[in-house]
């Protein structure tokens, strides 16, 4: 029986991991499978555990007021070390592109077990945007024995790198299998969170679901934002709401500009129930998060992304997404393009997403079964 450790610390991560954790588990005849969480975000990783039941067999509880990349990466690496030899893991999977993965990559690669990166092959080519998720990415890329990679074009990626094509699978993307299975489970589900959703938003408008957080974006980029919002609030017939990410930087100017418009309600960040469900009401969807670009389309959502690049072009490529940046004029011109224009909207939210079928982590457990 092989052993498989999965490691991930973040909520993205969380969201993309728990299915796979949870296909692992079915297959507990073939598979002794553990969970380690470093805790790279805390409360907003536990909120997804506990949607998903998931249950970590080691919690090293990284997360701490001011952390630095420096420190969490040393962190990370130094207490996978005790459970690497205690456990002994065949395989270590690890996700994406966060330091989590890459310091787990890494520590996994020291100790000969073999790492599996999920979501593999994404590339902007620009090592500083997004930072350091793209060198993270090239990084575990580099560490990493099986590549399972969500799309055609991260494959071509792989291959340009020099990786072993035999070592490459396209499988699609986790994000839509938690998606699925989220909005399965919510068709009879609801909260505290979603209660206030349901008295708090105007659904008779037309609400423009707004997240940020990247740190290219921090200071210019997030008043060029706050700016582009004031302006479409404008209108009678939107609603904006912007569940406000924990950081200062993105903290301090969004309330500064945007806390007393009547068209704009700031809220805590969501766990991601809350969210999948606030994105299934939502008419249009402003971001600058890798995830949502993914998720939005499968729920017939266009997506905005304030990035001026993205490792994720297959969905520019199918009209699903459209990159904005944060220049203040272009985000006002493209939000009220969509909200003019039905048909311009019907054609973007009804485009295929390119990222999967909800199958991706039963096929992951499959070829591990073959060539494990």
């Amino acid at each position: 029986m092989k052993k498989i450790l999965i490691v991930f610390g973040t909520r993205p991560e969380a969201i993309k991991m728990s299915p796979l954790v949870k296909e692992f588990l079915v297959n507990s005849q073939h598979f002794d499978t553990k969970v380690c969480v470093t805790a790279q975000h805390r409360e907003m990783l536990d909120q997804v555990l506990n949607f998903f039941e998931v249950k970590p067999d080691y919690d090293l509880n990284l997360m701490k007021p001011g952390q630095n990349l420096f420190e969490l990466t040393s962190d990370v690496i130094k207490g996978m070390k005790k459970i690497l030899e205690e456990f002994k893991p065949d395989f270590v999977f690890v996700h994406g592109d966060t330091t989590t993965s890459t310091s787990a990559a890494l520590a996994a690669f020291y100790a000969g077990s073999k790492v599996c990166h999920v979501e593999a092959g994404l590339r902007t080519f620009n090592k500083k945007s997004p930072f350091p998720e793209e060198m993270n990415r090239q990084i575990t890329g580099r560490l990493a024995d099986f590549h399972f990679a969500p799309t055609s074009t991260s494959i071509k990626n792989l291959l340009s790198e020099g990786v072993d094509e035999k070592t490459i699978y396209e499988v699609g993307n986790s994000v839509i299998d938690a998606l699925l299975w989220a909005k399965e489970k919510l068709s009879s589900y609801e909260d505290e969170e979603i209660t206030f959703l349901k008295k708090m938003i105007n659904f008779d408008k037309k609400i423009i679901l707004v997240t940020g957080h990247r740190r290219e974006n921090f200071g210019e980029g997030f008043l060029n934002i706050c700016s582009a919002l004031l302006e479409v609030a404008k209108r009678d017939e939107v609603e904006i709401i912007y569940p406000v990410h924990l950081n200062p930087q993105v903290q301090q100017p969004v309330y500064d500009m945007l806390s007393k418009h009547p068209n704009i309600k700031l809220i805590k960040p969501l766990s991601y129930p809350a969210f999948v469900w606030l994105m299934n009401k939502s008419y249009i969807i402003l971001t600058d998060s890798g995830g949502v670009q993914e998720e939005a389309p499968s729920l017939g959502k266009p997506v905005l992304v304030m990035r001026d690049t993205t490792e994720r072009p297959e969905a520019v490529d199918a009209g699903t997404v459209k990159l904005v940046g944060t220049n203040k004029e272009y985000i006002v011109d493209q939000l009220n393009y969509l909200l003019n224009n039905e048909e311009v909207y019907y054609n973007m939210s009804k485009s295929n997403n390119p990222y999967g079928d909800g199958f991706t982590c039963s096929k992951i457990v499959s070829i591990l079964k073959e060539n494990g």
